[in-house]
């Protein structure tokens, strides 16, 4: 059984969910991974039930072990509502980049029937839009976090890159549930925007933690040696990492 939250998924996994179910009173997404030798359950801080599975296992056999775990199931779900309270996802007055270490107002206008737009107005973030779609408001939020992200995480990606001597090839920035970054078969290495929202030095370390996947694709002991090359005190900020999705803003997945 893996653990309670998972903060970074396989690399290969295939990202697409095969299917959505519920099984007992169990609502679970299924993702198919390349690496997958056995079926295994993440239950992860929003909640989310996923079960990741082998390549061509049948609906019957997830469905199965999913009903085979359901206490399981129940049991971690109460401990992480505990952990991980249910955040406020109003549309906020401030947000504050930790990893930036960058504190944004936001100021609204209202302006009917016209779509939202976000700008950066000197160090306060403007939105103006039709206040009555309030999910216009949320997405220009999450564009503007993506467009920080690249702007930002980026060129400290290609630094440590130059740093650790550990080469990719693209950067894809994202805005994921269930990870915070990960790295492909082609050379791709994706980021989540959330990561604005953590402490620098775990940020470093998520980024340091998919450099080393160029060169390999696991999470054997060569590449754990590997980390521990470049960051002595992964563990720690390992587990950092895993329960930092309470940082994280309700408001960013709010109205999706």
């Amino acid at each position: 059984m893996s653990g309670l939250v998972s903060s970074h998924l396989p690399t290969r996994s295939i990202q697409l969910p095969l299917f959505s179910e519920t099984t007992d009173d169990v609502d679970f997404f299924v993702r198919e991974s390349a690496r997958a030798r056995s079926l295994s359950i993440k239950i992860h801080a929003d909640g989310q039930v996923e079960v990741v599975a082998p390549r061509r296992t049948s609906p019957y056999e997830v469905q199965t072990f999913v009903t085979r775990h359901r206490e399981w199931i129940a049991k971690t779900s109460a401990e992480l509502k505990s952990r991980f309270p249910k955040q406020d996802r109003s549309l906020p007055e401030r947000i504050d980049l930790a990893a930036l270490r960058e504190s944004w107002p936001v100021e609204y206008e209202t302006s009917p029937a016209r779509p939202w737009r976000a700008r950066e107005r000197g160090a306060c973030l403007s939105l103006c839009g039709d206040n009555s779609r309030p999910a216009g408001a949320y997405d220009q939020l999450r564009r503007w976090l993506a467009r920080r992200a690249r702007r930002h995480l980026v060129p400290w990606l290609q630094e440590l890159s130059a740093e650790t001597g550990l080469v990719y090839e693209s950067t894809q920035i994202r805005g994921q549930r269930t990870r915070w970054g990960s790295y492909s078969s082609s050379g791709t290495v994706s980021l989540n925007y959330c990561l604005l929202f953590l402490a620098p030095e775990i940020v470093r370390y998520l980024l340091i933690h998919e450099l080393c996947h160029t060169a390999h694709m696991n999470h054997s002991k060569r590449y754990w040696k590997l980390v521990e090359r470049h960051e002595p005190e992964y563990r720690v900020l390992d587990r950092r990492l895993t329960d930092a999705w309470v940082d994280v803003p309700g408001w960013v997945f709010a109205e999706k």
